[in-house]
C-alpha cells in the first residue's frame, strides 16, 4: 500500500556491545549493496559492530544463519537478498523455503531481522532496497536488535521449578 505511513519503533539502546552477523545472497548485486548499506548503517545508529557472509542464494540464507548459531558468537543475524518473480513456479518455493527457515530459526531462539525482498519485479526491489527509499536492510537489522534487546532483557528471568514460596504475609490487625 504505496503512501500509507508505518509506526517504527524507537531504536533499542544497549550497555553492553552487540555484534550482528550480515548473511547476504547478492544474486542482484546492486539491490544486495543497498540493502547492506542499510543494515550496515542501521546497525552503526546503535553502535552495534557488524560481520558480513556472502552466500548463492536465499535458500542458503537461513543455512548459513545456522551454522553461525551453532559455531560462532554472534547476538543476532540480518538476512539480506532479493526474489524477483520470474516465470516458473521456482520464486514461489524460494520465497516461502527461505522465509520458513528463518522463521523456525527465530522461534529456536535466534534473533533475526528477515530483509530478504520477494517482489514482482527489479523497480520494486530498488524502491524497497535503497537506502533513501525504503531502506528495508535498515529495517530488517532494526528487527534483529529490538530482538536482541528482548534476548537481553528476558535473559536473567527465570520461571522457576516445583513449588513457589509461599509470599510474605502481614498478619497484625
Amino acid at each position: 500500500m504505496a503512501g500509507v505511513s508505518h509506526f517504527t519503533l524507537p531504536a533499542p539502546a544497549f550497555d553492553k556491545p552487540v555484534k550482528l552477523l550480515i548473511v547476504v545472497a547478492p544474486y542482484y548485486r546492486d539491490i544486495a549493496d543497498h540493502l547492506v548499506a542499510g543494515a550496515r548503517a542501521a546497525a552503526a545508529s546503535v553502535g552495534a559492530a557488524c560481520d558480513l557472509v556472502e552466500v548463492p542464494g536465499a535458500l542458503e540464507v537461513p543455512t548459513a544463519i545456522a551454522m553461525a548459531e551453532r559455531m560462532a558468537n554472534y547476538d543476532g543475524y540480518v538476512a539480506l537478498g532479493c526474489v524477483i518473480r520470474g516465470e516458473t513456479t521456482h520464486y514461489d518455493t524460494v520465497c516461502n523455503d527461505s522465509s520458513r527457515a528463518i522463521t523456525l530459526l527465530g522461534l529456536q531462539g535466534a534473533c533475526i531481522g528477515n530483509g530478504i525482498l520477494t517482489v514482482e519485479n527489479y523497480d520494486q526491489a530498488l524502491v524497497r532496497a535503497d537506502t533513501a527509499q525504503q531502506n528495508k536492510g535498515g529495517g530488517a537489522a532494526m528487527a534483529a536488535l529490538h530482538l536482541i534487546a528482548l534476548a537481553r532483557r528476558w535473559s536473567g528471568a527465570t520461571k522457576g521449578i516445583g513449588f513457589r514460596p509461599a509470599p510474605e504475609t502481614d498478619f497484625r490487625a
